[in-house]
């Protein structure tokens, strides 16, 4: 594991970002860990996890102009990215995000920061559903820019669940935004070096959760 995923373990734990036991997910599922990026609700955490992203981002060698921060989310995670990037690697990118809805009066539009133009990063914390990614790449493409890739805090690499039969699908919403526009998904932690972590002792869990992590993902887990 690299020093910015056990930053960023360190951090989502500390902040009872990242928590185990059992949760109730939106699809119903039971799961044996919880992560919400609204725990970093700091100065000093945003910092170290714009570093986080920043570092994911630049070990990756993956060509882009500027970023994009889908609302609401999105909105501290690229501001804190843009930073950490020129901080702690010497690069000034530009930066947008967009509202939920468009302002009618003033400068107006959607988008708010620098134009959208180039090759353009998304950041966001996770993939649900999708849903925010597809806007985003939407908003990106009618602006006359190229989608070329998505930054994560967490892929949970779990297969996703068809919304009218319940079924469970043969992919995650990750592998389903890759397959669909052709771009790479990036992500500072996995559910696959999670688990490992909590393996190793990093993550300092009790045994009974890398047990429950390791059933959960053979039920749901991606090939």
């Amino acid at each position: 594991m690299h020093d910015h995923q056990l930053a960023f373990l360190k951090l989502a734990l500390g902040r009872n970002a990242l928590r185990f036991g059992q949760f109730t997910l939106k699809s119903g599922r039971i799961s044996p860990y919880f992560f919400n990026a609204g725990s970093f609700d700091d100065g000093a955490s945003l910092a170290v996890l714009g570093q986080c992203y920043a570092a994911t981002i630049v070990a990756s060698g993956l060509p882009f102009d500027m970023l994009f921060g889908p609302a609401y989310k999105g909105i501290p995670l690229v501001a804190a990215t843009a930073a950490a990037l020129y901080t702690h690697h010497g690069r000034n990118v530009p930066f947008a995000f967009n509202r939920k809805e468009a302002k009618t009066h003033g400068e107006g539009g959607a988008i708010v920061g620098r134009a959208l133009a180039g090759r353009v990063l998304i950041i966001d914390d996770v993939i649900t559903a999708g849903t925010a990614i597809r806007e985003s790449i939407e908003l990106i493409r009618a602006a006359g820019a190229i989608p070329c890739g998505v930054a994560l805090a967490l892929d949970r690499q779990e297969r996703g669940r068809d919304p009218v039969t319940g079924n469970t699908l043969t992919e995650s919403a990750v592998q389903e935004v890759a397959r669909l526009y052709g771009i790479p998904c990036l992500s500072i932690l996995t559910l696959g070096a999670l688990i490992e972590a909590v393996r190793g002792g990093a993550a300092a869990q009790p045994g009974e959760h890398l047990a429950a992590m390791e059933a959960y993902r053979a039920q749901y887990g991606i090939e």
